[in-house]
């Protein structure tokens, strides 16, 4: 995987874009790609988007870096994937120039992409949600090319992922009370003993009509009710001695069915009776759910859940390829729209300096509308367009395919839903089969 860094331009930025270019860094210039611009004039197309932005803001445009580790990946797949980032970040809806650096002891990609798209005008939003997709697509791409992770240093401004991973699952003081309550309570035979165990764990109690407790380094006390419905005296009560269950909601990829759990290999059952005993009656639930989904999808045979499964995947792989195909297309229009509709506004004072006496003085005055001009006119020639096409229609088009593409993204999130499901079936039905085969192997090892 590589380690990512992005950064706004506030100001210069077409020294930004002249350092990212360099010919020495770059093989020559041989290692620069756009989007949406040409990089010899993309910051002159920038500040065109720019001008016709509906928020207000100081950012120019956003600097991304994409390191990787030394002698891992050659430039050329380091562009690809750079290119790929890219436009997974952009989404077609940015101009951005691409290089790959090639001078230092390890090969690294920037992306200038401009802070306003230039399909509905509107900003880019850069904030620790946006920046961890940004680091999560990154490492997706590495995966998928076989690269390693590159460990950021501790000097480093980034979180590590380790850290993210954590906020995310909550590490807030509540967050961490709740944790060890869940994990305390069904190895405890009372309300009093879990707290004892809490203050054994460092926890300070603070007892009375609502009971409070304070990890080590917590400046206030957390009364157990204000953790929710099932964190109350009475509720935690009731779930020591059976009577109540956590009303946790599943993850979203485990709602319905869940995976049985491996008590044997198990080390939390080994260290908790309350836990093994509560994993075995999950198991009791899940198979039964199991069996419940075979029944009422009529899968009789193993081979029919195998040949379902299989369907499901290609059905799945094929929505992919129609949604990629839907993205492209959009991407392709947007650029299109854009130069059209630069090629008609700026039209007037390009065909005002062909017909100007003095060209070199009126180009002077005009110099950004006549490069914006010239620079949509080649990019429509080597679009193959003849014929200026119609703006509106394009537009119209272009909702269209958008709407299309999002009908494709839902049925895409269905497909990929169900097929996760068939496959925990699959993997529940593997482990009942491996189960009930268990006690013949032990018969034939005895008989030899």
């Amino acid at each position: 995987m590589a380690v990512t860094k992005i950064k706004p331009i506030k100001s210069t930025l077409s020294k930004a874009l002249d350092y990212i270019e360099n010919p020495d860094k770059t093989d020559g210039k041989m290692l620069v790609s756009s989007f949406g611009c040409s990089y010899e004039t993309a910051d002159i197309e920038f500040e065109y988007t720019l001008s016709q932005a509906l928020q207000k803001g100081n950012n120019l445009a956003f600097h991304l870096i994409q390191s990787f580790e030394p002698g891992e990946v050659d430039y050329q797949k380091a562009h690809e994937i750079g290119k790929q980032l890219a436009d997974a970040v952009t989404k077609g809806q940015h101009e951005y120039v691409l290089t790959t650096h090639i001078d230092k002891g390890h090969v690294h990609n920037h992306i200038i992409f401009c802070a306003v798209n230039f399909v509905d005008h509107h900003k880019y939003n850069s904030n620790k949600r946006s920046y961890y997709g940004i680091r999560n697509m990154s490492d997706k791409l590495c995966r998928e090319n076989g690269l390693s992770v590159v460990v950021p240093g501790k000097g480093s401004k980034g979180k590590s992922y380790a850290e993210y991973q954590a906020e995310k699952t909550g590490t807030s003081w509540k967050g961490k009370l709740k944790t060890n309550l869940d994990a305390l309570i069904p190895q405890v035979c009372s309300f009093e003993e879990l707290l004892t165990r809490l203050q054994a764990a460092g926890y300070e109690i603070k007892p009375g009509k609502y009971v409070s407790c304070r990890a080590p380094g917590q400046e206030r006390f957390t009364r157990l009710k204000t953790l929710g419905a099932d964190y109350t005296e009475e509720a935690i009560r009731e779930r020591i001695a059976g009577r109540r269950t956590k009303a946790a909601k599943a993850p979203r990829e485990q709602r319905g069915v869940s995976l049985l759990i491996d008590i044997e290999n198990s080390i939390k059952a080994a260290q908790s009776k309350g836990y093994e005993q509560w994993a075995k009656i999950h198991n009791l639930k899940q198979a039964a759910k199991t069996m419940n989904f075979l029944t009422e999808h009529k899968i009789e045979q193993y081979a029919d859940l195998v040949s379902r499964i299989e369907e499901m995947a290609a059905e799945s792989g094929q929505a992919a390829d129609a949604l990629k195909n839907a993205e492209k297309r959009l991407a392709e229009m947007a650029v299109l729209i854009k130069n059209v509709s630069t090629y008609q506004k700026t039209k007037p004072a390009y065909d005002a300096y062909r017909k100007a006496r003095n060209r070199e003085k009126y180009r002077a005055g005009q110099e950004q509308a006549i490069i914006l001009h010239e620079a949509a006119a080649r990019s429509l020639k080597a679009a193959g367009i003849a014929k200026l096409p119609n703006l509106a229609a394009l537009q119209s088009e272009y909702e269209a395919l958008q709407a299309q593409k999002e009908a494709l993204y839902a049925d895409y999130g269905k497909l990929k839903k169900k097929v996760r499901e068939y496959d925990i079936i699959k993997q529940n039905i593997d482990s009942i089969l491996q189960a009930d085969r268990q006690p013949e192997r032990e018969k034939e090892t005895e008989r030899g």
